[in-house]
């Protein structure tokens, strides 16, 4: 009977090892985050229901029942939890190898593909790229995100990150920059990949606005489906809801806003949860947040959503600045009404001293309501 693994260990060689374990023994896998408390490792246990838990020093038994795993079954994943209690995601091997496969052929650069690993493996896009090793012919190379200058000197030709290490990094030396956990903003360089996809797609689908192979992508009342061969089987606790065609193809309901115009190229709007309706206008907190990246003594910012009688919803500027409130919203009121509109115009800025975001650089929305 197949089971379930739970890797309680760092981003490395070792954890590279334990994951092939697992594949040659038709096991499944989870990976725990090293920087979790004990609380938080508890509760993340109590979603995974694992059968043993792997550290450096064997194998444990976990404190829960533990939750029985289907035969092919491969990985585990928990959602980011940008808004609630995260899920766990289940991906086959087969779900794997599809997605492994069909992102080392779009990526490759006509010579051996060696990624720099640094993004954490609890997530799927960090996930991803320690699997990609082992089910095609890319290789790793190891390390931490302060560490990403590093990985061309040391033969890396290939990093995946999220957007901010995108603004706080000059990654011009590697081949191909995969970048993910948000929109990569409008001007990017020209090594620069944006990838679209999320736990439950096996990481992305749809790089630069095209589907990779093998991958649908459609817009129902202005939601974008997704019909693909690296979907999620279930998750942990529960199925999927699944939207069914005609054919009997299954559709995963991503949640997010987008369109796909008639050569196939996606554009996504963002979560439609967020999306902030104000005076009958929709200001997609994503969009807003691409044109005012980059403003001048900004360090971080993102939009939010506020109550208000008069318009139902306003508009809401979260920054990390020092400069003069004042003066920085003044900045932000004019370049969103260049580029989207007077209606996206923010009310008001609050300052903070950082924006919450999950481990992969999502900005938790959620929380953020709760700061303003």
């Amino acid at each position: 009977m197949s089971r379930l693994v739970a890797l309680d260990l760092p981003l490395g060689p070792e954890l590279q090892r334990a994951i092939a374990d697992c594949y040659h023994a038709g096991e499944a896998f989870s990976v725990l985050d090293q920087r979790w408390s004990e609380l938080r490792r508890r509760d993340m246990l109590s979603i995974l229901r694992p059968h043993v838990v792997r550290n450096s020093e064997g194998f444990l038994a976990p404190p829960d029942e533990p939750l029985g795993i289907a035969e092919g079954d491969g990985a585990v994943v928990l959602t980011s939890g940008t808004s609630g209690r995260p899920r766990a995601a289940v991906l086959t091997w087969d779900a794997l190898t599809a997605s492994a496969q069909r992102t080392s052929l779009a990526l490759r650069r006509g010579g051996p593909t060696r990624w720099f690993a640094s993004l954490p493996p609890v997530h799927i896009g960090g996930c991803a790229v320690v699997v990609r090793a082992l089910l095609t012919d890319d290789e790793l190379i190891f390390g931490t995100s302060d560490e990403l200058l590093a990985g061309p000197p040391r033969g890396a030709t290939h990093c995946a990150v999220v957007t901010t290490q995108l603004h706080r990094y000059d990654l011009s030396d590697y081949a191909c920059v995969l970048v993910g956990g948000g929109p990569a903003p409008h001007d990017r360089p020209a090594n620069v990949v944006s990838t679209y996809g999320s736990t439950e797609t096996g990481s992305g689908v749809v790089y630069d606005g095209k589907p990779l192979g093998g991958v649908r992508v459609r817009e129902k009342d202005g939601e974008l489906l997704i019909a693909s061969p690296t979907l999620l089987r279930a998750y942990r606790h529960s199925d999927v809801d699944w939207v069914l065609d005609d054919h009997g193809t299954r559709w995963f309901p991503t949640g997010d806003g987008g369109r796909v115009n008639d050569a196939g190229t996606v554009s996504v709007s963002g979560r439609l949860a967020y999306v902030i309706n104000t005076g009958g206008e929709k200001v997609w907190p994503e969009d807003l947040e691409s044109v005012m990246e980059g403003l001048i003594g900004v360090t971080d910012l993102a939009v939010v959503g506020e109550e208000d009688a008069e318009w139902g919803q306003r508009v809401v500027v979260a920054a990390v600045t020092r400069r003069d409130p004042e003066a920085v919203l003044a900045d932000l009121r004019a370049v969103a009404r260049e580029h989207l509109g007077p209606w996206a115009r923010p009310s008001r800025l609050v300052v903070l001293a950082s924006i919450p975001r999950t481990a992969n650089g999502k900005v938790r929305r959620d929380l953020l309501a709760t700061l303003i």
